[in-house]
Formats: C-alpha cells, sequence, structure tokens
C-alpha cells in the first residue's frame, strides 16, 4: 500500500488545530476545505494545512497521529512553526 501522512489543519495562525491521518492527502484536505463530512473541522472551520509528515505505515501513521494529539498545544505550535513559521496554507504545495 501508499504512504500514509499525518497532518495539522488550522483554522487560523494559532487558531483551532486538527490532526489527522490519511493514505490520501490530497484528497482528504480536499474533503475537508469543502465540508463534506460533518465533524469537528467543519464545526470550528479548520481548513486550512499548516503540517504534514510522510508517516509511513498505516500502522506507524496511526501511531504518530496518537503521539501528537497527547501533546501539550505548544508542542504543537512549535512542530508546525519549525516547518511553516508563516501557517501559509500547504494545499497548493501538494497538489
Amino acid at each position: 500500500m501508499g504512504d500514509y501522512y499525518v497532518y495539522i489543519l488550522a483554522s487560523k495562525r494559532n487558531g483551532t488545530l486538527y490532526v489527522g491521518v490519511t493514505n490520501d492527502l490530497v484528497r482528504r484536505v480536499y474533503a475537508h476545505k469543502n465540508d463534506f463530512a460533518e465533524g469537528f473541522t467543519r464545526k470550528y472551520g479548520v481548513h486550512t494545512l499548516v503540517y504534514f509528515e510522510e508517516g509511513g505505515s498505516r500502522e506507524g501513521a496511526i501511531q504518530r497521529e496518537k503521539q501528537i494529539k497527547e501533546w501539550k498545544r505548544r508542542w504543537k505550535i512549535e512542530l508546525i512553526e519549525r516547518v511553516n513559521p508563516e501557517w501559509r496554507d500547504l494545499y497548493q504545495e501538494i497538489l
């Protein structure tokens, strides 16, 4: 199977964060951006892809997603700002 990704969406800089995992990053972020599924990202307007990393296997990506979800908010922000200090939307870069 293909690689899996762990990603973080934000409502705005330092706003609400969402951590997810997928094997099709483009499709999944597109679905979030267009509110195709009811849930957290739709309810809170979390549509900006601010971070992603390859997680390799499904199991590895799920483990990494759980790890990041357990982190303090400050740690998540530091992770994002290490690679994306301007909090720009990375969606165009993955197309």
